[in-house]
C-alpha cells in the first residue's frame, strides 16, 4: 500500500468509495466523475503504478481484474456492449498512479474516444 495513493486508501477503507465488487485481489468501485451511466473502476489490491509497471508475475492479478469486470458487466446487464480501458501516463489521462481499468457502459460509446 502506498500511503499517498487515493485508491490504496479506498481499498483499505480509509476513505469512502461505493464498492460494487471485491475479492482477495481486486476491488471495483463507482467512479466519482462518471463518463457513462455505468462507470466502474477496477483496481488490484496490490499497488502497481500503471500498466507500464506490470511484470510477468502479475498475470494472475490481471486475470482476476478481467474476470471481475466480466462478472460486474454481466450483473449490470451490459452484454450488448461496454468499454474496458486503462490509461497509461498523464498524456493518456491517468490521474491516479495506481493501475486501474474503467468499465464504461449503459449508453452508445463512440470511437475514437478522445
Amino acid at each position: 500500500m502506498q500511503q499517498d495513493c487515493i485508491f490504496c486508501k479506498i481499498i483499505a477503507g480509509e476513505i469512502p468509495g461505493t464498492i460494487v465488487y471485491q475479492d482477495e485481489s481486486t476491488v471495483a468501485f463507482q467512479d466519482v466523475h462518471p463518463a457513462a451511466p455505468q462507470h466502474i473502476l477496477f483496481v488490484p489490491r496490490k499497488h502497481v503504478a500503471s500498466m507500464a509497471d506490470i511484470t510477468p508475475e502479475d498475470g494472475p492479478l490481471l486475470n482476476g481484474i478481467f474476470q471481475a469486470a466480466k462478472k460486474v458487466a454481466h450483473d449490470l446487464k451490459l452484454e450488448e456492449g461496454y468499454r474496458f480501458v486503462t490509461n497509461v501516463g498523464p498524456r493518456a489521462g491517468q490521474s491516479v498512479l495506481h493501475l486501474h481499468f474503467h468499465l464504461l457502459g449503459g449508453r452508445d460509446l463512440t470511437w475514437p474516444p478522445g
